[in-house]
């Protein structure tokens, strides 16, 4: 483990082999088994999770009983409700394992102290976040102007091991529409190829 997590840190900031040391002292290696919750809504918060094998789904449930997915998380990307991270509100997202997970977990009291004694640290969830705005703002335009065909093939174009490891029905939700919309527009695609 942190084999992944070092190439991502790497990627984006230089540090020392003795500041990653320390760094890996103040997470937690934690494994979840395929459908087993990180969060769940209500909860706080406690940990921002590294994932290291596995991919999650960040959701809600609305009063219908749908699930709208806010996102998948899969190998070398961050997981977390940063929001009740960071201000100890109750979560309104649960994120659950659709895939056994191996993942790094850190909470924020040691989050603060491997800010203040490796201040790179900064700098790289600095630009996590910023990426993570940057991608934010994109898929809500996105969902805004653009048909469901044109959000699908885009996400075809960008994240193609997702849909090989993703329930169809959960791609849907991802892309607001119907199973059976997502159905229309695959069968549509493949008889142009």
């Amino acid at each position: 483990m942190f084999e992944l997590f070092l190439t991502s840190v790497k990627e984006h900031i230089s540090i020392t082999n003795e500041e990653f040391e320390f760094c890996k002292t103040l997470f937690i290696p934690k494994k979840l088994r395929k459908r087993q919750y990180l969060l769940q809504e209500g909860d706080i918060c406690r940990h921002t999770a590294f994932v290291e094998k596995g991919m999650l789904r960040t959701f809600t449930v609305d009063d219908k009983g749908n699930e709208p997915i806010l996102q998948f998380s899969m190998e070398g990307w961050w997981v977390t409700d940063l929001y009740s991270y960071l201000t100890d509100e109750p979560s309104r997202y649960n994120i659950e394992a659709l895939e056994d997970c191996e993942l790094l977990l850190i909470t924020k009291p040691s989050w603060n102290i491997l800010l203040e004694k490796v201040p790179a640290f900064e700098r790289y969830f600095r630009i996590l976040i910023q990426n993570n705005l940057i991608a934010t703002q994109r898929r809500l335009i996105s969902s805004l102007t653009e048909s469901a065909e044109e959000q699908y093939t885009k996400l075809v174009a960008t994240f193609p091991t997702c849909l090989q490891r993703v329930p169809q029905h959960m791609i849907a939700s991802f892309l607001g529409i119907t199973p059976e919309t997502l159905s229309r527009i695959r069968s549509q695609m493949a008889t142009r190829k």
